[in-house]
């Protein structure tokens, strides 16, 4: 039997802006977690948990994750033409896309753009 993921860890310079963008970009549900973190609750029991300013999470790994150097995919369930439309219409630079790729599920079309700290973020629509 495999795995699945539960969560992954992401940093952010700025709890406040990093918690409206992902909110209001994503529309993950932002909830206040112990030792200084937040998570971001994802489809399908999935989270992000979220290191900050004043965070202090143990144990955590040898060389921590830092703002703006995490490099994450998410599934959209609409096509990569309403996931640009809804990414301009939240005031998002579009970096790169639509563009074929190769994910999880097989082939998709994928639209790529940054958080506010740098991260490479990606939805990946399989329609």
């Amino acid at each position: 039997m495999l795995p699945r993921l539960d969560h992954v860890v992401i940093a952010v310079s700025d709890f406040e802006r990093s918690n409206r963008f992902y909110a209001d970009v994503l529309g993950v549900e932002v909830a206040e977690i112990s030792l200084g973190r937040y998570s971001y609750k994802l489809a399908g029991g999935q989270q992000l948990n979220v290191h900050g300013p004043g965070s202090s999470p143990a144990p955590r790994a040898a060389d921590p994750v830092h703002p703006g150097n995490s490099d994450l995919c998410f599934v959209w369930e609409g096509t990569a033409e309403e996931a640009v439309a809804h990414l301009l219409a939240q005031g998002v630079e579009i970096e790169l896309g639509p563009a074929y790729r190769d994910g999880g599920d097989g082939e998709g079309t994928s639209v790529y753009f940054r958080d506010p700290d740098g991260s490479l973020i990606e939805l990946i629509s399989y329609h």
